[in-house]
Order: C-alpha cells, then structure tokens, then sequence
C-alpha cells in the first residue's frame, strides 16, 4: 500500500510530543515481529489510545492498521486521515465486512490493531474483552501481541475534559510475549488468557508510573484514585447504552 498519509502523521506527533515533552517508557517492543502479519491488541483507556498504541511497532519498523468505528471515519477531519492510513471502519451493525477486510489484511502482512474491549474503560481496569483479535489470529495463523498503555488517558478520556496540550506527562507502553492461538483451539480460553496477560500489563504499567498521587481521577479505585470501580462504570456505561437506545427510538 502507498504511504503518503501515515509517515507525516507520525512525524506530526513525534514533533508534537517532544514540544509538550511527553516523557515515554516503552518495554518489550522487541515482540513486534519487524515481518509478517500480527494481532495487536491494546487496552483502551483514552481517545488517544490509537496513536500511542501504534508507537509500540514503530521500533519494528511497523506501522499498524487499526480497527475504529465508523463515526471516526465519518467525521470530516479524522475521516480523511484515517482512510489515508488505511485503518479498518467499523459498522457495529454490520461487522462482518471490517472482519474480512481485517483478515485480507492480516494475510497480507500487516499488523492489526484493535481495542478488545470495544470501548473506553471509565473504571481504568481491563474490562471484559471480545474474542474477535483472538478468532482473526486463528483464522490467519498470526501472533497476537498485548500492550498495554497507561498516562495517555490524562490527556484526553471519556468524561473529562481534553488537555491534549498538557505538559510533561509520562506515557508508559508495555508490549507482552506473542500469543499463538491455532485453529481448533479453544477461542474462549485464549481470550480468558489474552484478558489476563492485559491485565497484568495493565497493573505492572500502573504500579511502575512515575507519579502515583493519592486521590486523583486518573488513578484506579484498588490504587487509591477515585475513578469509577469495575462496578460503578459497568452501571455508567449500561445508562448511558439505555440513554442511545432510547435516542434511536
């Protein structure tokens, strides 16, 4: 595929980043495989998540292809980019045309990303996860490779405010062992195991940051934050399901 959209892009951050002084800590990046297809799969705690999720395989030289819904490709300024980065638009009310293209992709070469838990986690834990990254390695015979991101939500998460020119923020990126999940597998197993590699991510990458500070909003509930426990944001997001549907009505 021509790249003309996804390298200036990445230039655009990196310049970016280095004015704000976003201070990065990136380990295991090395599980990228530098050839070949691969499942990358991220926890999903800002709006962000895409672009610093994608920072994880530049050191492999790879630039990954992510899976987003449809209203970001809709919108009049994302849109564009992301179509010129060739990212997969997904139709919740039709995925099977975002699977396929996901999967001609994946055998193609290309590094996939996706955000497992489908959207935003208010609670900063690994919520429950779909088993489709795990369905698409079998299909393709592709490693699945976790990540986990953590500081990139205090610039931009669901419920606050955006301060995408806040500066000095530390931005931790944790890249796990490669799964191999193989066809006739169990696909229930392995996304039980996916969740649990994720989540222990998730907790070395919140117990390792720079700034711990009792009490804040960006901390999880069992660290001492006052984010919303699993709990509270299961309910918040469920109201706010009902509160949609009710629109469609």
């Amino acid at each position: 595929m021509a790249e003309i959209v996804y390298p200036p892009v990445i230039a655009a951050a990196r310049t970016l980043f280095r004015v704000l002084d976003i201070r990065f800590h990136l380990e295991g990046t090395e599980h990228v495989p530098r050839t070949g297809g691969a499942v990358l799969v991220s926890n999903h705690i800002s709006y962000l998540d895409f672009i610093f999720a994608g920072f994880a395989a530049l050191p492999s030289k790879r630039l990954v292809r992510f899976m987003a819904k449809q209203d970001v490709f809709d919108n009049r300024i994302s849109g564009p980019l992301m179509r010129g980065m060739h990212h997969i638009s997904v139709d919740r009310g039709a995925g099977a045309g975002s699977y396929a293209t996901a999967l001609r992709m994946l055998k193609a070469g290309e590094v996939v990303g996706v955000f497992a838990e489908a959207t935003i986690s208010r609670s900063f834990t690994v919520k429950e996860i779909k088993n489709g990254a795990i369905r698409m390695a079998q299909a393709t015979n592709t490693p699945v490779i976790p990540v986990a991101l953590w500081g990139d939500h205090r610039l931009w998460t669901k419920g606050r405010p955006r301060r995408l020119l806040q500066r000095h923020v530390p931005v931790t990126i944790l890249v796990g062992e490669p799964m191999h999940p193989k066809r006739g597998e169990n696909v229930n197993d392995h996304t039980a195991d996916l969740h649990r590699r994720m989540s222990e991510l998730v907790d070395r990458a919140q117990r390792t940051y720079p700034e711990i500070p009792p009490g804040v909003w960006w901390q999880p509930a069992h660290l001492g934050g006052t984010a919303p426990t699993p709990e509270e944001a299961a309910a918040m997001d469920a109201a706010e399901a009902e509160a949609r549907s009710k629109k469609v009505e």
